[in-house]
């Protein structure tokens, strides 16, 4: 059986069964759950954690789809009549959605394998996000055919999220909204997103970007969701609810236990969650509960038409009733006037490496009052490879009792220069602060040969042993550092020796400078053959790193030694 909450599936059981059914699924909801007039949830019977803001979750904890997995009853009531089957809709998943988690989990399974991401955890969450991309009504290249959008986050029983994207991906200039079948917010999506069709395109509206965006999301945090504990926290973070977490629980265990593939646009669409056709969905009126005794009226306000009243809604653009002034206390996050360096020592690393300096904020109130637990976004700008020790180039810290969030370790990619990583308050229009970072090419700062054979050659010849040099840094292997080798006059005169040993280039032709050499992972760079032109002597060959190590090795070209020739002996005397 497909049931919702609060709403059964027609013709599934007769109304016994589905009294008993509606009990059981309101017997497992926190007190306080209600569900708007299209079955999303609204409220939950969870206080949000402050740990996840609405602003920093990927949902911008929007409402969610309440339909449980099918149920088979082993015993059904006598009354019904008949057994409850999976819904053949239900139990299957749209084969391009389908696709479309498998290669994320494949991508993530390379990029980031102590994650342990499985597929089925994104169709548990699509599911409930948006009933896998409304049943599979997508096109070829994994693009909904029309805009599948959350309610407006203007604080009317959900979140308050202004609008952050001027409209570009929900077509809201006021408020954001959940944008595709992920359901990403428009400012989520904005160092979230991904490319996961490889169109160049990064579409919260695709369904391979949104399942690649959303599964790196899961595993920003070097979590491994082979572990429940983290489990349960990649999924909170996603939506900060504990039932949420729960609907994503059942439909993920579901998944596992078996599913199969379905034609695209077949899947079940989910229950009342409307599309008008022009990507536009309406937004939803919060369900109130029933007071325990009458209220006292309340001053008249114009009503807000059906559908929504502001623009992009659905509506018809009527007047939106002012809600009243709030009377909950302010938050921490409220109180925060101003970002500050708590120490930041200067940050600079080598390319490959990790820095040893953390940037670390401090949020302050307008007196300079520290501020705990408001979650401070880092985020690296600026053309650069460089990312935190996550994998990401965005981390959100909780600021601890001295009111400092430390940023995860920066880890220099290959791009060498400057960039910029800010710090900004989520949910808080404060100046952000911004750290400048800059990362020096690789260096070695000693180089020694790894064999101790005398090099010597005949003129004419060429050198039986090759040089080899091991590069090191502080001790520790030096990788991928540039080298260049040149075989100079003298050792006060590093120019270009015109005569005595030589390298061949591609055609053959001697050269007496090398360039562009770089060491392997393990430090060493081997040189290629040398060979000996018909000048003798001794000859220097200087290898050069970044850095500034150096190493001038000896050369030798001498004409073989001739054997001394043996003097005759005298022959016996014959005998009388």
């Amino acid at each position: 059986m497909a049931a919702e909450f609060g709403r059964l599936r027609k013709g599934a059981v007769n109304t016994t069964v589905a009294a008993v059914v509606v009990a059981a699924l309101a017997a497992s909801q926190a007190p306080g759950v209600t569900t708007d007039g299209a079955g999303r949830k609204v409220t939950t019977g969870t206080q949000p954690s402050p740990d996840t803001p609405a602003a920093d979750s990927a949902t911008g904890n929007s409402p969610y789809y309440t339909d449980l997995p099918p149920l088979n009853s082993p015993n059904p009531a006598p009354s019904a009549g008949t057994t409850v089957t999976p819904a053949a809709g239900e139990a299957g998943i749209p084969a391009t959605v389908l696709d479309a988690y498998k290669k994320a989990e494949a991508a993530l399974r390379e990029s980031k394998p102590h994650c342990n991401l499985p597929w089925q955890l994104l169709a548990a969450i699509g599911k409930v996000e948006s009933g896998q991309a409304r049943g599979g009504r997508v096109d070829a290249n994994g693009t909904t055919l029309s805009k599948i959008l959350g309610p407006q986050l203007n604080g009317a029983g959900f979140a308050n999220i202004s609008d952050t994207d001027d409209g570009a991906y929900d077509g809201d200039a006021r408020y954001d909204r959940a944008v595709g079948p992920m359901q990403f917010i428009p400012s989520t999506w904005k160092w979230a997103g991904r490319d996961g069709n490889g169109d160049g395109r990064k579409d919260p509206n695709n369904v391979y970007d949104a399942a690649l965006a959303a599964g790196h999301y899961l595993c920003r945090f070097d979590w491994n969701l082979a572990e429940q504990a983290d489990l349960d926290r990649a999924i909170l973070s996603y939506n900060n609810s504990r039932d949420y977490l729960n609907l994503v629980m059942r439909w993920l265990d579901y998944y596992r236990k078996g599913t199969h593939e379905i034609p695209d646009g077949t899947g079940t669409l989910p229950s009342g969650r409307s599309d008008d056709g022009a990507g536009a969905n309406p937004t939803p009126s919060p369900t109130p509960s029933t007071p325990s005794s009458p209220s006292p009226p309340s001053a008249p306000t114009t009503p807000s038409k059906p559908g929504g009243s502001e623009p992009g809604d659905g509506g018809s653009g009527g007047p939106k009733p002012t809600p009243p002034p709030s009377t909950t206390p302010p938050t921490p996050t409220d109180t925060v006037d101003h970002l500050e360096d708590a120490g930041t020592a200067k940050l600079t690393a080598m390319a490959g490496d990790t820095f040893a300096e953390k940037i670390s904020a401090r949020a302050e109130t307008d007196s300079g009052k520290a501020v705990a637990r408001v979650r401070v976004r880092f985020t690296i700008t600026g053309d650069t490879d460089a990312v935190f020790s996550t994998g990401e180039k965005v981390a959100a810290v909780l600021t601890d009792g001295s009111g400092k969030a430390v940023a995860p370790a920066l880890r220099a990619g290959e791009d060498t220069g400057e960039f910029t990583v800010r710090a900004t308050v989520v949910g808080r229009s404060v100046a952000g602060l911004d750290y400048t970072a800059t990362v020096t090419e690789r260096a070695a700062d000693t180089l020694a040969r790894t064999g101790d054979t005398a090099l010597t050659c005949v003129p004419g010849g060429e050198f039986a042993e090759r040089v080899e040099v091991k590069a090191t840094y502080k001790g520790a292997v030096a990788d991928k550092v540039a080298a260049t080798a040149t075989l100079i006059k003298a050792a006060d005169d590093p120019d270009e020796n015109d005569k005595g040993p030589y390298f061949k280039d591609a055609d053959g032709k001697p050269v007496r400078t090398l360039t562009g050499l770089k060491t392997e992972a393990d430090g060493l760079l081997e040189l290629p053959k040398l060979y000996a032109d018909d000048t003798t002597g001794t000859f220097l060959l200087r290898i050069a790193t970044a850095g500034g190590a150096t190493l001038t090795v000896e050369l030798k070209v001498a004409a073989a030694e001739t054997p001394p020739a043996e003097e005759p002996t005298e022959s016996a005397s014959p005998s009388a």
